[in-house]
């Protein structure tokens, strides 16, 4: 319950704060390419419910019809502007709606498409046990995923080699999860987006 007011409360003040910047993003996007402002893709939410995420959207209408589930690093279905916003993290900042609506919290697994989830076996399980998060463990490892991905095979590559990874980081988060392990994770993604190396 503190986490979910904390959440709550947080969620509501960034949104007043980043409120200008984030029309200004949304303009930005609507005039780089035709097609809507949000990605709108449909995420694995706590106990197995589904949840339509926000983000700003970085690639080309219908992306996912023109090519893999994962992003190459010269992905050629990114927008002008999309290339940037992913680099900065900047078109998960809608995601505060998804928050404010009790879908995602500040800090938990990053939300998974249901190709994904639907394979957890065992104790893999328990990850979706926690609300998806805008930053964990994960995302501090793999925060530059599409330089690590490179352009070949990606598909391949993420499903062999980053996907299992993704998933010990995500069962590590549900089983140390405490208000430190939180704030600590929330510093390290603001180190890592600002170019530190905190540790």
């Amino acid at each position: 319950m503190l986490k979910r007011l904390f959440d709550l409360f947080g969620a509501l003040v960034g949104m007043v704060i980043i409120a200008p910047f984030l029309i200004i993003i949304g303009v930005g996007v609507k005039l780089s390419s035709a097609g809507p402002v949000f990605y709108r893709g449909v995420r694995a939410g706590r106990h197995d419910t589904t949840f339509r995420i926000f983000k700003f959207r970085t690639m080309v209408p219908n992306a996912e019809t023109l090519g893999g589930e994962s992003t190459a690093l010269n992905d050629t279905r990114l927008t002008p502007i999309g290339k940037f916003l992913r680099k900065y993290k900047l078109d998960e900042l809608p995601q505060l709606l998804n928050i404010i609506k009790g879908e995602m919290s500040f800090v938990g697994p990053r939300p998974q498409v249901l190709k994904y989830t639907q394979l957890y076996q065992g104790e893999f399980k328990r990850i979706m046990d926690v609300r998806p998060g805008l930053t964990d463990f994960a995302s501090i490892e793999f925060i530059n995923l599409d330089e690590i991905l490179g352009d070949d095979n990606v598909d391949q590559k993420y499903q062999r080699e980053i996907e299992p990874r993704k998933n010990e980081l995500r069962l590590k988060y549900v089983e140390e999860q405490s208000w430190a392990v939180d704030l600590k994770i929330l510093f390290l993604t603001l180190a890592r987006l600002l170019g530190m190396k905190g540790s």
